[in-house]
């Protein structure tokens, strides 16, 4: 239950709340806040199946879906906070669904089988080498 104390909002201890841009920076998912909150704008972020912008209030046992490249994690919130802290820490404030875990091991497996047939040259071809790339492109025609 939130009451007005001298003019001020207060929540009190039992309905805490936290931004969701504020909790995503102190969980440390993104590095600075002004870029969580344009992930959450962006869509890039859910909070319990809905997409949510960045002041949407976030409380323990919420489960919060985070979009960041090519990875994807879903996490329950543990703990809130607005502050930054340690690394350790910021691990304690959140638990990671095991199908989320699951999701991105498949997907670190993807990534690398479609990067295991690229082969990256040493050097870049000087001027013999570009001379028989294009005798080649133009056999090949």
């Amino acid at each position: 239950m939130s009451m007005i104390v001298n003019g001020f909002l207060c929540m009190s201890e039992t309905e805490e709340t936290v931004r969701v841009d504020k909790w995503l920076w102190a969980a440390r998912f993104f590095k600075t806040r002004s870029l969580a909150s344009r992930a959450a704008t962006g869509g890039k972020v859910f909070l319990n199946g809905q997409r949510c912008k960045p002041s949407k209030a976030v409380v323990e046992g919420d489960e919060l879906c985070v979009h960041r490249g090519p990875v994807t994690h879903t996490v329950i919130i543990v703990e809130l906070s607005n502050r930054r802290g340690p690394a350790r820490i910021a691990q304690s404030l959140y638990e990671e669904t095991e199908q989320s875990i699951q999701n991105r091991k498949e997907q670190k497996e993807e990534r690398t089988m479609f990067f295991a047939g690229q082969t990256v040259p040493a050097k870049r071809p000087g001027k013999r080498d570009r001379r028989k790339i294009k005798e080649f492109i133009r056999k090949g025609e």
